[in-house]
């Protein structure tokens, strides 16, 4: 009896009398503060009563964000797509003859000039900051494809046959940002667009590191994850700076 009245002292209910209090009450009093009747003749308190745990804040991306962010990605990389197409019109699938080293050392350069234009924030030549990032997608996709199929002395492929692969990676990045998105819910858009050119720098760095020891890697999950990587911090970044102009 002692036990149950602290109880329910320490609930911050009044004892109306001290030496009569009946079990059948003390059951109503304890049943209507969410407690559990475990035997006839005991009586214990839930830990999970709403009284006694607040309940914890979930945050959860809405379904707006996700559709946003889906699209986004998608529009970006259709105007890549578009570029590329122009290019294959022009040009050819010429591409094909880069080994993959010299792709890494293109990718590089075009990263190295962000990175100088953010940090000098003027240019000498009448080139922005967002076509680099459009250009890094193309080229990260076909470092994909050269990854897969090897480096060609001549052309060996039709335009519609490079634009096909050119659209099944592109489908590939797509799914992997929106799993990689679910998990990280939306991180990206806190990170700023300088941040985007760092880790595209390191990614390109341990992508050189790993042609250099010709794949005999101990942990590296391999060049192609770091061109996936590559390519979406690219489009976010390519989307961040959209948002900007708008702004």
């Amino acid at each position: 009896m002692r036990s149950l009245a602290l109880i329910l002292q320490k609930l911050g209910c009044t004892r109306q009398y001290k030496s009569k209090l009946s079990l059948r009450s003390l059951a109503l009093i304890l049943q209507k503060l969410g407690c559990t009747q475990q035997h006839k003749s005991k009586l214990a308190c839930t830990t999970d009563a709403p009284y006694l745990t607040s309940p914890r804040p979930k945050r959860t991306r809405t379904m707006e964000e996700q559709t946003t962010t889906k699209k986004q990605f998608e529009e970006t990389l259709k105007e890549c797509a578009d570029l590329f197409e122009r290019k294959l019109h022009d040009y050819g699938a010429s591409w094909r003859i880069l080994r993959a080293t010299s792709l890494t050392d293109q990718l590089l350069i075009k990263a190295k000039r962000i990175r100088s234009l953010e940090i000098k924030r003027t240019a000498m030549v009448n080139e922005g900051i967002r076509p680099e990032f459009i250009a890094l997608v193309n080229y990260g996709i076909v470092g994909l494809i050269q990854l897969d199929k090897g480096f060609a002395d001549e052309v060996d492929l039709t335009p519609e046959e490079a634009l096909a692969l050119y659209r099944q990676y592109a489908n590939e990045a797509l799914q992997l940002m929106l799993k990689k998105n679910h998990d990280y819910d939306e991180a990206w858009r806190m990170m700023r667009v300088s941040s985007y050119t760092d880790l595209i720098l390191t990614k390109l760095q341990r992508i050189k590191e790993m042609e250099d020891l010709e794949g005999d890697t101990l942990v590296s999950e391999g060049i192609d994850a770091n061109y996936m990587d590559i390519i979406n911090y690219a489009v976010f970044g390519a989307i961040k700076l959209k948002e900007q102009e708008v702004l």
